[in-house]
């Protein structure tokens, strides 16, 4: 049970998306523990240490917090078939950079101007904090024709680039899971008009079929108790490591607090156990949930001393 794969996650989120359709495209056998859309996350919380965005990957007590940091993690532990083909080792994570901040932000403006209304007041309350500001459903119905008119041009770059090609860079990468991921979540949520939107580009629209062939894998259901148990009773596995080039010194041993610099800013503290250019780990102890090992990436997370 310790070495299970498990995603606390729920249906409706595009980054959880983004690691079903890797689970799928690796036919990874895991875990998935159904989490509330809004805060609060009781049996959630001791092990991420107030870590709120979703989705978070648990493997025991090590706990991978933010899509890069879990997919850098999958394609280890599974690298056939690899993410990462033909030595694109870096540019399908800048496509990351584009999806998960401008190219989502647009599509969440355009899914949730579009429904107005029936948006619950305790979802906006709970967006609101998330994001340090007002998640203004009016003001994003106000400005619906903008949001489609920048939606419609992400999507013209996507099919532009699949013209003539079944994947964005040739063989299937990271590049295509990022880039589904929004196209994805305006399907979900507004089958009408995201049909109206994607019918100009029948490369995307082919392409986001042969994406939803992959599947999601092996799921099998697992209750947020039975998780935290299993953090609780399991020891991290994280092993030591230095960074000889990190830029402010830092080192195992060193107390640090991370932080998401965009939104979600809430900072988990605790003691480095490994880094590098892309990747940080540091040890905390809950009341609750014992020694826990928390993984985060380097890029998108400030990280301060003491």
């Amino acid at each position: 049970m310790a070495d299970d794969i498990i995603l606390h996650h729920f249906d409706a989120s595009p980054f959880s998306e983004k690691i079903r359709v890797i689970f799928g495209l690796k036919k990874v056998t895991w875990k998935s523990v159904l989490i509330s859309r809004i805060m609060p996350r009781p049996d959630l919380m001791p092990l991420t240490g107030g870590y709120r965005r979703t989705p978070v990957m648990q493997i025991g007590a090590d706990i991978f917090c933010d899509t890069q940091i879990i997919i850098a993690e999958l394609e280890r532990r599974f690298p056939n078939p690899t993410l990462l083909p033909d030595r694109n080792e870096g540019l399908p994570w800048l496509v990351g950079l584009w999806s998960d901040r401008v190219f989502f932000q647009n599509t969440v403006n355009l899914v949730f101007g579009k429904l107005g209304d029936s948006v619950p007041e305790e979802f906006i309350a709970d967006r609101a904090k998330l994001r340090g500001a007002p998640f203004d459903v009016a003001a994003m119905r106000a400005a619906l024709p903008h949001w489609r008119d920048q939606f419609r041009s992400h999507c013209d770059r996507i099919d532009a680039q699949l013209t003539g090609r079944s994947w964005l860079l040739g063989d299937f990468s990271l590049a295509d899971v990022n880039a589904y991921m929004n196209v994805w979540y305006a399907r979900t949520n507004l089958a009408d008009e995201s049909e109206r939107l994607l019918a100009e580009f029948p490369a995307l629209v082919a392409w986001e079929k042969r994406i939803k062939i992959l599947g999601h894998g092996n799921r099998t259901e697992m209750s947020k108790q039975d998780a935290l148990k299993i953090g609780t009773e399991a020891k991290p596995r994280s092993t030591v490591a230095a960074d000889p080039h990190d830029p402010a010194g830092l080192m195992p041993g060193d107390r640090v607090t991370v932080t998401p610099d965009d939104y979600g800013k809430v900072g988990v503290a605790g003691m480095i156990v490994s880094l590098s250019a892309q990747h940080i780990a540091i040890r905390r102890n809950d009341p609750l949930a014992g020694d826990i090992v928390v993984h985060f990436p380097r890029t998108g997370f400030a990280v301060t001393k003491g």
